[in-house]
């Protein structure tokens, strides 16, 4: 064994030896040809080209390539035949390091093993008509590949770049990807079908632009990694098999294919748990902006391709983008979505053969789930399409306690303390500047067993049900049933155009709203009368905060017609029934179009409207008073907030016509000494009760007369008011008392003066008579004209001097 171990040693070093002579040998060869040597490797570098490639020196760098021999060479330039035209260089380098075969040195055919550029750069230009410096690599002809040997063709085992700028501009389909390169080490074999090879870069993006008036992908972003490359010559394309490359902190797998014939390619990408925001700002800043509208809180999975046929038919690569996200949190302009779950993708040409663009674009969520509002949602698929003017689609089906809404949307203007909605939406909407706008809306809301606060008006609805329909742009209610305190209203409505207004010109949206109530309580409802309550705001979302002011806007100003049947009415001391009124609701006030009821005993009509305003509220009634008991009638509107003449003075029938004007107050009171308007009435069966002005005129002049209870079979009269003072126009009484001429002024509070003419006659006398002799002998005999003044707030009863 020994023996055996010196004869290898022996032949090992005389092998060894032999390689270090041989090294010698070409290095001394190098040197002392170096022109030679130069000429054979430019002329193998040459081979092929449409152009010319130059070096102005070359110098051994011997240890760099041992055991094989390497040369540099010095300030290198590549260029095409047109380069006198465009200026760009192809390769301009201030050194490239050729390791060459030793053996074939003396061969006379020099084979390069490896090529490192250093301190480069390349630029591969086309111009606007489609002409490319990379012209210069000319395909050998047919022939001459299948006669050429092997041997000849030029096949380097390594290619590395270190700290190269490398530029591919393209002018005719604005193209522009820039980048700089700190190191790409490429380490080739060149079997029958190509050659294959593992590439290890490190490169910064300046530039990757698809369009450069769009603006550059993955700008300003680190690549690191190592990529398995294989060219065929049958498809004449490279093809990189996925592998993991760093982009940035976050590493992707991806693969491509590159069609080297039309410079065609398609990009496959793959990255697990990676930020939402990370992603956009991969893209080019017409999509980033965009995206960046929108956040998804935790990471997601993305899977996406791009893909360019190299015809330039589209300008724009084809882009589709999948991802897939679980348990999160999106923001979105309109509000926020918790516990959202979505497969989401995203293509630039949704109709195949279309157009590669805006206008073909699709982003469509599937299989979405997510709370909004703290409403559950359930979307199967929602579809944007078009995104140059994006409509979105989608059928949304929910189901949730009322109580979730609580402090989410915004205005504070409801708090819902019981009842479920559910709802089964297929909305098409416009979306501006990210903001569904203008939906057309196809469904139904069903709203059951809610209790309802709605704070504006401080008003608390119980056994609250309705179910909306939206018919595109229309929107009905059917089988809504509130209850408010011991009011209860059955409800149905429709609106018209009510999707459109909504957002354009809700002053326009109308509702006819048809409400019967069996019992109904009116001054449970007098909140309408007063301004609305605002409740301290909580903080939500700007999104948030936009809907809900246009849903309270909408809900103030929209106007409203009422039709209303009622079986039975209580307003304080007022009751009534089978009232059938016609109210409209405007943002000024409310207008009483038509209202009748029976009341004490007869019927009353009436129209007007109250105007709402900041202290009180200004009302108009125009009203037929027809046959009403005007002691009941009296005590129903609380003596029409006087004191001197109420019901306790009053009997009889009375029907009238009334047109008066006053103020109310937010509590539905009327204020003293506001009214004004005029009363034209009738009396039959009437009586005078306890009146203190013609008590008081009986104890001066007639006291054997009972004025205390005066019986009146008919008077009619008019009167005038004008705030705490009604005018008397002149007025015949006559009654089972005495007869009467009455004219002047009553004061509620102050200023009486009312002038009186009375006979004497007993009208008990002249019962026998017929009416034609009554009329001619009422005013016989000796007549007292009196006049009842107010002085120092007391009413006195004087002489009445200058009657007439």
């Amino acid at each position: 064994m020994a023996r055996w171990l010196k004869i290898s040693l022996r032949i090992l070093s005389v092998f060894v030896g032999l390689i270090i002579l041989t090294w010698l040998a070409g290095a001394f060869y190098i040197n002392r040809n170096k022109k030679e040597v130069l000429a054979s490797i430019l002329e193998q570098l040459n081979k092929n080209l449409n152009g010319k490639i130059t070096a102005k020196s070359m110098e051994p760098t011997l240890l760099k390539g041992f055991p094989g021999i390497s040369v540099s060479l010095n300030d290198v330039l590549l260029r095409d035949s047109l380069w006198a035209q465009h200026k760009h260089d192809l390769l301009k380098a201030q050194d490239i390091d050729v390791s060459l075969n030793l053996f074939s040195l003396f061969s006379g055919n020099v084979n390069i093993n490896r090529i490192s550029i250093n301190n480069a750069s390349v630029y591969i230009y086309q111009d606007s008509s489609g002409y490319s410096n990379t012209s210069i690599f000319k395909s050998k002809p047919a022939s001459e590949k299948k006669s050429s040997p092997k041997s000849s063709a030029l096949e380097i085992k390594n290619i590395n770049f270190n700290n190269v700028k490398l530029v591919l501009d393209n002018q005719k389909r604005f193209k522009l990807f820039n980048f700089a390169i700190d190191q790409i080490e490429g380490k080739m074999e060149y079997p029958d079908s190509g050659w294959t090879g593992k590439i290890k870069l490190k490169t910064m993006v300046n530039s990757f632009a698809f369009n450069t008036r769009k603006g550059s992908f993955l700008k300003d972003k680190l690549l690191e990694g190592t990529l398995s490359a294989h060219y065929s010559r049958v498809e004449d394309a490279v093809i990189l098999a996925p592998d993991i490359l760093k982009i940035g902190a976050n590493p992707f797998k991806i693969g491509a294919k590159i069609d080297l014939a039309n410079s065609g390619f398609n990009i496959s990408i793959a990255v697990d748990q990676i930020l939402y925001k990370d992603i956009a700002l991969l893209l080019s800043p017409n999509i980033s902006s965009k995206l960046l509208k929108f956040g998804i809180e935790k990471p997601i999975d993305v899977r996406g391709n791009i893909i360019d046929d190299g015809s330039g038919k589209y300008g724009d690569p084809l882009i589709r983008v999948g991802i897939k996200v679980r348990d999160n949190i999106v923001s979105i302009p309109a509000g926020t979505l918790t516990a959202t779950n979505f497969d989401g993708s995203f293509t630039n040409q949704d109709t195949v053969g279309g157009i590669i663009g805006d206008e073909n674009s699709s982003i469509k969520f599937l299989k979405l789930t997510a709370k909004y509002f703290n409403a559950p949602l359930k979307i199967d698929t929602l579809t944007v399409n078009n995104l140059a003017r994006p409509i979105a689609t989608g059928l949304i089906t929910s189901q949730f306690p009322l109580s979730n809404l609580n402090n989410s949307i915004g205005t504070n203007d409801f708090e819902f303390k019981n009842g479920t909605a559910s709802l089964s939406l297929y909305c098409k909407a416009d979306i501006d500047n990210f903001r569904f706008t203008k939906p057309v809306v196809s469904g139904k809301i069903k709203i059951a067993n809610a209790d309802i606060l709605y704070i504006p008006r401080k008003m608390h609805l119980v056994k609250s049900a309705l179910n909306i329909d939206f018919n595109q742009n229309n929107l009905s209610i059917q089988n809504g049933h509130f209850q408010l305190g011991k009011s209860e209203l059955n409800v149905s409505c429709n609106i018209a155009n009510f999707a459109n207004l909504y957002y354009t010109d809700p002053e326009k949206i109308l509702v006819n709203l048809k409400m019967h109530s069996p019992q109904l309580y009116l001054n449970e409802f007098l909140p309408f009368l007063g301004p609305r309550t605002v409740k301290k705001k909580t903080k939500s979302s700007a999104g948030t905060k936009t809907v809900s002011k246009e849903l309270s806007n909408v809900l103030e100003v929209s106007k409203m017609n009422i039709r209303l049947t009622v079986d039975k009415a209580i307003y304080d001391k007022f009751t009534a029934k089978n009232l059938d009124a016609d109210i409209s609701l405007r943002d000024e006030g409310i207008f009483l179009n038509k209202i009748s009821v029976a009341h004490a005993g007869g019927l009353l009509s009436l129209n007007g409207s109250i105007i709402q305003e900041s202290a009180s509220n200004r009302f108009k009634i125009n009203s037929k008073i027809s046959h009403v008991s005007v002691k009941d009638f009296f005590y129903s509107f609380d003596n029409f907030g006087q004191k001197s003449i109420t019901n306790q003075n009053l009997r009889g029938y009375l029907s009238a016509l009334v047109n008066i004007g006053g103020r109310i107050s937010h509590g539905g009171k009327i204020l003293p000494r506001s009214i004004n308007g005029k009363v034209v009435f009738n009396l039959k069966n009437a009586a005078l009760v306890n009146f203190e002005p013609l008590e008081k005129v009986g104890k001066l002049a007639f006291a054997n007369r009972n004025l205390s209870d005066i019986r009146i079979n008919n008077l009619d009269g008019t009167l005038n008011i004008n705030g705490d003072k009604i005018a008397i126009s002149p007025m015949q009484i006559n009654s089972s008392v005495l007869n009467l001429n009455v004219k002047g002024i009553y004061g509620l509070t102050s200023g009486t003066d009312i002038a009186m003419d009375i006979p004497l006659r007993n009208p008990k006398g002249d019962e026998v008579l017929d009416k034609k002799q009554k009329r001619e002998a009422r005013m016989r005999g000796i007549v007292l004209h009196l006049k009842a003044v107010d002085e120092n707030g007391e009413l006195k009863v004087r002489w009445n001097k200058d009657h007439d």
